[in-house]
């Protein structure tokens, strides 16, 4: 029943954004819906629901405009980041400012983090602070990391608050949000919440290698934005490498990235990023001995392995 519930959630969340998003200004609305229907894992509602159905709750509508707001946010920041990636693809389809230019991708941006406030009404004052606290320490972290790359310092340590704040703290929300609506006491949001910042961790970090060694033809995008532009774990661990090759890249030398995802495939540096993913997720599963057996706690076990092993 638990995974019914789970499916039924996650179609629920397809039909919020697309209705949420609906305006008589169209360039907003068309914008909106482009980025909205070229798919995505929805890794982040997945797991508000999942927290939600294994701290014991039933009624999976009242997750669905929390689990849409948490998403929502994710996708506002993949129209900015897009266009400070200077991105021209995403999902395999062309990015908002290339379409539309960067003055309406920005607004575009704006309005899906506008909808995150009417999305969020409904809940009490805490989720409401969780939600927040999560998008503050995502636009943290985002700084962080492009302050970083710009003065080339990008190392292990800042990697890691990078990371925690842009991407951990938004998968967190979402399990603690859930856990909440669901009555769950301490102890076990706590829990939750701990699964679900190490699957945040795991998600970027294998992101991060998939930028070196995926395909992007299945990825529907470049790979080695990140090396090219001075971060990721892989410029974490090699920063001198890296810093090398960008000084390259910076005279025009037209095969230095290529260059430099070849020789960090082979130097281990891939390896090294794998084995801090697995390190990573197992502190998830961890936090799962403290949740009680269900479906739902299953099916989070099995994310875990999904996100370590994916190809895109």
């Amino acid at each position: 029943m638990d995974m019914q519930l789970l499916e039924k959630g996650l179609s629920a969340v397809e039909e919020a954004m697309m209705a949420i998003v609906d305006s008589d200004v169209n360039v907003l609305y068309d914008a909106s819906e482009h980025i909205l229907s070229s798919g995505g894992k929805r890794v982040r509602p997945r797991v508000a629901f999942l927290a939600y159905l294994a701290a014991g709750g039933n009624e999976i509508e009242q997750v669905v405009p929390m689990a849409t707001a948490v998403e929502m946010v994710h996708t506002a920041t993949l129209v900015h980041d897009d266009i400070n990636d200077h991105s021209v693809l995403r999902r395999g389809r062309p990015t908002v400012h290339s379409i539309w230019g960067r003055t309406f991708a920005l607004l575009t941006g704006d309005y899906l983090f506008a909808k995150v406030y009417q999305m969020m009404a409904p809940y009490g004052s805490r989720q409401n602070v969780i939600m927040s606290n999560a998008c503050t320490r995502l636009v943290e972290g985002e700084t962080l990391q492009a302050t970083a790359a710009k003065a080339g310092e990008m190392d292990q340590e800042t990697y890691k608050e990078v990371i925690s704040r842009k991407t951990a703290s938004l998968f967190e929300a979402a399990a603690r949000m859930g856990a909440i609506q669901a009555g769950a006491d301490e102890a076990l949001e706590n829990a939750l919440a701990e699964y679900a910042y190490n699957l945040g961790l795991t998600f970027q970090i294998v992101d991060d290698i998939l930028d070196i060694i995926g395909d992007p033809e299945t990825m529907g995008k470049p790979i080695g934005t990140d090396v090219s532009q001075g971060r990721g774990v892989m410029v974490a661990q090699n920063g001198h490498a890296a810093e090398m090759v960008l000084e390259e890249t910076a005279v025009s030398a037209p095969n230095s990235v290529e260059q430099m995802i070849n020789d960090l495939r082979e130097s281990g540096a891939v390896q090294l990023a794998r084995f801090q993913a697995q390190r990573v997720a197992q502190r998830a599963r961890e936090a799962l001995t403290a949740v009680p057996p269900s479906p739902a706690r299953d099916e989070m076990e099995d994310l875990i392995e999904q996100v370590l092993n994916r190809d895109s």
